[in-house]
C-alpha cells in the first residue's frame, strides 16, 4: 500500500520568458548578494548582464569557477568569500552543479564545526543556512526545486550527497530562452539525468500509488517525445520550455511521495564520476540498463508495467517484454549520443575493482529499494555494464 508521507516544497517557481527581471522583487533590496557561477557561459550569453541589471543598486559580488561536479575545495573558497564580505544572500546562476554548490555554501558558511560533516551526515548536521535563489540555465538535475545536493572532494575521490530542508531555494527563475546557447552534449545529459531521476522513484515495486505511477510514466514519455526536438540544431521555445519544466518536476519531491525509492544507479554512478571524471548523466546511462537486468526479478512487476505503459510493449512473455524494455531504455540513451557501456569511456575490468572498492570505502554496501545491492551485486552490475570489446567507442 502507499506509504505515509509529508510533502512540502517552499520554492517559488517563476517560469517563462523575460522573468529574470523579477529578481528585483524576489531579493530584499538591502541584501548583500553573492552570485555564484560555473564557467563563462552566463557571461558570454548575456544572462549575467540581465541578472546584474535586475539586481540594481544592491551590493553584488561574484564567485566564478564552480565545476561540473562541484568540489569541496572550490566551494570552501566561496565560503571564505561569504564570510570575508559578510554576504547574506546567495544567487546561483547556472545548472545543477552551480545550484548544488550554492546549497553547500549556504549551509557551510554558517556551520559550527567542520563543514565536511555536512556531507558525512547526509545533511542531518545542518540546522540553518543562508537564504538562496536560483536562475536556472541548464534543465537536468531538478536541484532548483529540491533540497538535495552532491559535492565531490578531490583529495579523496569522494562524491557525497546531502539534503536538508534549510537549503531549499526561496525562488527559482526558469527562463527557457537561457538554454538556447547550450551545447547538444549538455542538453543530452539533461534529458538522461531527468529520465533516470524519474526511474529511481518509479521502477521499484508496486505500492498502489496510482497518481505517482501515472505521473512518472507521463514524464518519462514526455522526455522520450521531447528528445529529438530538444537536440535539434535550432532551439525551439516550446521544446525547451517543456524540457525545463519536466526536469524540475522529475525531482521536486512529488514523485517520491508515498513510494519506495531506489537510487542505486546514482550511488554507483557517483563513484564513476568521482574516480574518472565522467559526466554524471553518462554514468547513469551506463549503470541503469545493467542494474535493470541484474535486478529484474525484484523489479519484475514494475518492469512489466514500465514496458507496457511507457514503451507500449504488450506482446511476448514476461521475460521477452522485460528484455525489450531494457533494450529500449539503452536505445533511448544511445539516441541522445550517450554511450551505455564502461568501454565507451575507455574503462576496462580494472575499473570494476576500483569502483567496488570505493563503494565499500564510502559505506555503499546495502543499496536499492530493498537494500539488497551488496558490493557483490554492484560488481555484477558493473561487469554487465562493461560491455563487449567490440562495443568500445
Amino acid at each position: 500500500m502507499m506509504q505515509n508521507f509529508v510533502f512540502h516544497n517552499p520554492t517559488k517557481v517563476v517560469f517563462g520568458q523575460d522573468t529574470i527581471q523579477q529578481l528585483d522583487q524576489l531579493i530584499p533590496t538591502n541584501a548583500r548578494v553573492l552570485v555564484l557561477l560555473g564557467g563563462q557561459s552566463a557571461k558570454t550569453n548575456g544572462t549575467l548582464d540581465l541578472v546584474r541589471q535586475a539586481l540594481g543598486n544592491r551590493q553584488v559580488s561574484e564567485f566564478n569557477g564552480i565545476e561540473p561536479n562541484p568540489t569541496y575545495e572550490t566551494l570552501m573558497e566561496a565560503v571564505a568569500q561569504v564570510k570575508r564580505e559578510q554576504i547574506d544572500y546567495l544567487l546561483a546562476v547556472g545548472g545543477g552543479s552551480v545550484i548544488d554548490g550554492t546549497k553547500f555554501v549556504a549551509a557551510a558558511a554558517v556551520f559550527d564545526g567542520d563543514p565536511w560533516d555536512i556531507l558525512t551526515s547526509w545533511g542531518k548536521a545542518v540546522t540553518r543556512a543562508l537564504p538562496l535563489g536560483v536562475v536556472l540555465t541548464l534543465p537536468a538535475t531538478g536541484s532548483e526545486t529540491n533540497c538535495n545536493a552532491v559535492v565531490t572532494r578531490r583529495a579523496t575521490h569522494s562524491k557525497r550527497p546531502f539534503n536538508s530542508p534549510h537549503v531549499y531555494a526561496q525562488f527559482a527563475v526558469l527562463d527557457p530562452t537561457r538554454t538556447y546557447t547550450l551545447p547538444k552534449r549538455q542538453i543530452a545529459n539533461g534529458l538522461a539525468d531527468a529520465f533516470v531521476h524519474i526511474i529511481e522513484q518509479y521502477l521499484t515495486y508496486p505500492v498502489q500509488a496510482m497518481a505517482q505511477d501515472r505521473f512518472a510514466e507521463g514524464l518519462l514519455q514526455t522526455l522520450i517525445e521531447l528528445a529529438p526536438g530538444a537536440l535539434a540544431d535550432q532551439p525551439d521555445y516550446q521544446q525547451r520550455a517543456n524540457l525545463m519544466w519536466t526536469a524540475s518536476l522529475a525531482l521536486n519531491g512529488l514523485l517520491a511521495t508515498g513510494v519506495p525509492q531506489d537510487w542505486a544507479t546514482h550511488m554507483i554512478g557517483h563513484e564513476l564520476t568521482a574516480r574518472y571524471g565522467i559526466d554524471h548523466a553518462r554514468t547513469l546511462a551506463m549503470v541503469l540498463p545493467a542494474l535493470m537486468q541484474v535486478q529484474r526479478h525484484t523489479k519484475h512487476a514494475k518492469l512489466l508495467q514500465y514496458a507496457e505503459r511507457v514503451w507500449h510493449i504488450t506482446t511476448g512473455d514476461d521475460a521477452e517484454r522485460i528484455d525489450e524494455a531494457i533494450a529500449r531504455t539503452r536505445q533511448f540513451f544511445e539516441s541522445l549520443g550517450i554511450g551505455t557501456t564502461l568501454r565507451d569511456y575507455d574503462l576496462d575490468e580494472r575499473a570494476i575493482d576500483e569502483v567496488v572498492a570505493q563503494l565499500i570505502q564510502h559505506g555503499m554496501v546495502a543499496l536499492g529499494e530493498h537494500q539488497d545491492i551488496t558490493p557483490d551485486v554492484s560488481r555484477r552490475i558493473l561487469s554487465l555494464a562493461l560491455g563487449a570489446a567490440n562495443q568500445a567507442a
